[in-house]
């Protein structure tokens, strides 16, 4: 990698963990655009599961008192089934259908009527958010909108949304790991390993200068935040997507 492109990829991993840290979303889907201007599919999957897990990993344990662990172990029961599925068929997706994934799902959440909308806090609500979310990250290297779906209409406050997430985060980037860097044996592509724990370091800093901004920011301010983020992001992705298949 070049200097210059160390220096644009530590930007974007610092800026992308505080934005997640401040709305438990929204970083993730931005961080795997950049990285895929870097390096193939398959290593663009390893090193934003090895960056998100450091960011997921420390949010998760700043915010331990508020997870919903047994949300967290029902979820973990629906990402399991879904690893076992991706395993036997071995799909990495190309770089066009990642794109358009990433664009869709933050209008998921949006379009779904409110009485179809699922809960995680509801009767096998946690396995098929894990089931789900687990597939899309296998696909697109990115869940958080998905599991939003199932956190935010949950009965739980930003805090407890925040941390629920990303403890449940955390265990689907290490599956996605798995998936990629052990059974299909992708590597980091052209970026060294300095740069990798440069990125893992900067992906901690940025959850934790992040923590104060959240404490500050009122549950209807973050809701109203996220909607935005969410829309700006989706339709750029899917923008590009689109053009990426069109132009082949």
């Amino acid at each position: 990698m070049t200097p210059g492109a160390i220096i644009a990829l530590a930007i974007v991993v610092f800026a992308t963990s505080f934005l997640s840290g401040i709305f438990g979303l929204a970083g993730g889907l931005i961080l795997m655009g950049a990285l895929l201007l870097f390096v193939p599919v398959a290593s663009a999957m390893v090193l934003h599961a090895t960056v998100q897990m450091a960011s997921n990993g420390a949010r998760a344990f700043l915010w331990r008192r508020h997870a919903h662990y047994g949300i967290l172990a029902r979820y973990l029961v629906g990402g399991a089934l879904a690893f076992a599925l991706f395993a036997a068929i071995r799909f990495v997706p190309d770089q066009a259908l990642v794109l358009i994934a990433l664009g869709v799902m933050p209008f998921v959440g949006f379009l779904l009527p409110e009485q179809l909308a699922p809960r995680a806090d509801r009767r096998f609500g946690s396995e098929i958010c894990g089931f789900i979310s687990t597939a899309l990250q296998l696909v697109s290297g990115v869940s958080g909108p998905a599991l939003d779906i199932f956190l935010i209409r949950s009965n739980l406050d930003r805090r407890a949304v925040v941390a629920t997430k990303a403890s449940c985060q955390t265990a689907t980037h290490l599956l996605k790991l798995i998936y990629f860097g052990g059974l299909i044996g992708a590597g980091f592509g052209d970026v060294p390993p300095a740069v990798v724990v440069l990125a893992v370091v900067l992906a901690v800093l940025g959850t934790n200068l992040a923590r104060t901004v959240l404490e500050r920011l009122s549950d209807a301010q973050c809701r109203r935040w996220m909607k935005a983020l969410m829309i700006a992001i989706g339709s750029f992705y899917m923008a590009q997507g689109v053009h990426l298949y069109l132009t082949r």
